[in-house]
């Protein structure tokens, strides 16, 4: 039998959410009001708009609400050295914040903490979640999926690494979502959606198990309720592709979330 996905959300499938925001140089000085995140002015700036756009939607499927949430590309305290896997409410050993609201509050309380740099480094923090997607495999149980958000601006500047490490992630139980915030040209992006064809991972040349990337650019979703449905068009595919992969039915094992993400 093929399951869907509300047969494993309804047998007690955890969605385990971690967001990454993008914080280098390219997304402009945070004082100016110009700037990707620019904090003050009488409206929201645009990653917190797809924070709570995007937050609002995947936030019912986590149980416990509480989201680890991920900075990179920014020299942070307290050496100011460049971070591209840094807690962004500044507890190291414990990244997550409650709901949307905590994640906002944490977004912004950060920005007058750390100075925007770079380069633009996904690896790090999709190697960060895949550890812990790596960990829910070896259970062989539907008791855990991951979802990475990411949140960025501009293009990507480890794409080898990304590449490599979006390919190992395919094996596992996890997703990526990228929303693409401001004006660029993200025709890179498309590489990593692998819906044109297989992804490749050019350390080993092997394929990636699976497609498990969305792309979607801010920009083109007029509504929350719009960007909302492009970010999670392909999750439940990609849930159910992953558990009929390893004939893994509905309801199998005991039902806890991780400790820690």
């Amino acid at each position: 039998k093929d399951f869907t996905f509300l047969d494993y959300i309804a047998a007690g499938l955890q969605i385990n959410v971690t967001v990454a925001i993008d914080f280098t140089g390219s997304n402009g000085k945070i004082s100016s009001p110009e700037s990707l995140h620019h904090v003050g002015g009488s409206q929201p700036n645009a990653y917190m708009r797809a924070i709570e756009a995007v937050g609002n939607v995947i936030q019912d499927y986590d149980s416990d609400k509480m989201f680890p949430v991920l900075g990179f590309g920014a020299r942070v305290p307290p050496k100011m050295e460049v971070s591209h896997e840094f807690a962004v409410n500044m507890h190291a050993q414990n990244p997550s914040c409650h709901g949307v609201k905590g994640i906002l509050e944490a977004y912004k309380t950060c920005l007058s903490h750390i100075e925007l740099f770079g380069p633009t480094n996904f690896a790090p923090v999709i190697n960060h979640v895949a550890k812990f997607a790596a960990a829910a495999q070896l259970e062989r149980a539907a008791r855990n999926y991951f979802i990475l958000l990411i949140l960025t601006d501009g293009i990507v500047s480890d794409m080898p690494d990304t590449l490599h490490a979006v390919a190992s992630a395919s094996n596992f139980p996890m997703s990526i979502i990228i929303v693409g915030v401001g004006g660029s040209d993200f025709e890179a992006m498309n590489v990593l959606d692998g819906d044109g064809g297989g992804l490749t991972d050019p350390h080993t040349g092997s394929k990636a198990r699976r497609d498990i990337v969305q792309f979607v650019p801010f920009r083109n979703c007029e509504t929350p309720t719009v960007l909302a449905k492009h970010v999670l068009a392909e999750v439940p595919r990609q849930v159910c592709e992953y558990f009929n992969l390893y004939t893994i039915q509905p309801g199998t094992g005991t039902n806890k979330p991780p400790a820690h993400r």
